[in-house]
């Protein structure tokens, strides 16, 4: 039997690379092996994944020197951020660099950066459409993943962009699901008016992922955009409705009103919900729902994923 190809993967204890570590795992005869990497092997996430068959290895995405050590004889790389750790756009374009520095000087044939829009490439901060933030962006966990595409393709690593979409699974963590009012009744509060919402199962990215390095060099150099559907609040209230056996309401709100809610976070993500809907048919185009499942047949609906789910959303 020929020796598997190992794929390193970044954030490998996180909602992107635990479900790109998973997919690897859960594909026997995919002809991959994973190496995941953490900065924390000791942990308890990371002690499950090794249990479950991978390759856990310590890496800090701060230290390039870990990461050089880490990807060394592997075929490919998931590298994915996490700017809500720090919510620092400098410091993710930092890891970022370091990605693209360790990945080169390894020599990785095959790296998928999992990135989003630089949103001043639409809307430049001289436009008033909505408020700068920390100066010099106007979706700060967008701007600096979209804004350092370019290490990648400025020192010649071989990358295929990966264009993601809103998790489902933010409905869990980030308390974005139904809230019940002061008269009882619950509601999906967002400011998108009648847009459509591209979303996917953070899981699922993982699975196209994989799908992108079982068809080799096709996307060497490409921008992959995917998504699992696209879903006005009004679609996505009568989902809850129905996974849930209560009625939930869609209440849209403006992206002022968002950004004045006072969470972590609250403005750059209103400002976030402003963009797909003021570029709606941009953000749209730039994601396959078909192509997607091409990748990844398994990929969830979102009447799916909130059948798995729903016991994890607290509504109350």
């Amino acid at each position: 039997m020929a020796e598997k190809k190992v794929i390193a993967v970044t954030g490998a204890t996180g909602n992107q690379g635990g479900g790109m570590v998973r997919a690897i795992l859960a594909d026997p005869g995919s002809g991959f092996a994973v190496r995941a990497l953490t900065r924390d092997p000791g942990s308890d996430k990371a002690k499950e994944l090794a249990k479950q068959g991978a390759e856990v290895v310590a890496a800090d995405q701060d230290d390039v020197g870990s990461l050089k050590r880490a990807f060394r004889g592997v075929h490919g790389v998931f590298g994915v951020t996490f700017f809500w750790a720090h919510f620092s756009p400098e410091k993710e374009m930092a890891q970022a660099g370091n990605l693209a520095r360790a990945a080169k000087d390894a020599g990785v044939p095959h790296f998928i950066w999992s990135t989003l829009e630089d949103t001043r490439r639409f809307m430049p901060l001289s436009d008033n459409r909505m408020p700068t933030l920390q100066g010099k962006y106007k979706v700060p966990h967008f701007d600096s993943k979209g804004g350092s595409d370019h290490f990648f393709s400025d020192i010649g690593v071989p990358t295929t962009f990966l264009l993601t979409a809103f998790y489902f699974d933010n409905f869990v963590f980030f308390g974005m699901g139904p809230k019940r009012g002061p008269d009882g009744k619950l509601a999906l509060t967002l400011p998108m008016a009648d847009k459509k919402l591209p979303a996917i199962a953070a899981g699922d990215i993982g699975g196209c992922a994989l799908g992108i390095f079982k068809r080799g060099n096709e996307f060497i150099g490409k921008t992959v955009g995917i998504a699992g559907a696209f879903l006005t609040g009004t679609e996505m209230a009568a989902s809850f409705t129905r996974a849930l056996g209560q009625e939930v309401r869609y209440n849209a709100i403006s992206p002022d009103a968002y950004r004045a809610l006072g969470f972590p976070g609250a403005e750059d993500l209103g400002n976030m919900f402003q963009f797909k809907c003021d570029f709606q048919k941009e953000y749209l185009a730039a994601r396959d729902i078909p192509l997607a499942r091409s990748l990844y047949p398994k990929l969830q609906t979102f009447d799916a994923w909130l059948a798995a789910n729903k016991s994890r959303i607290a509504i109350d």
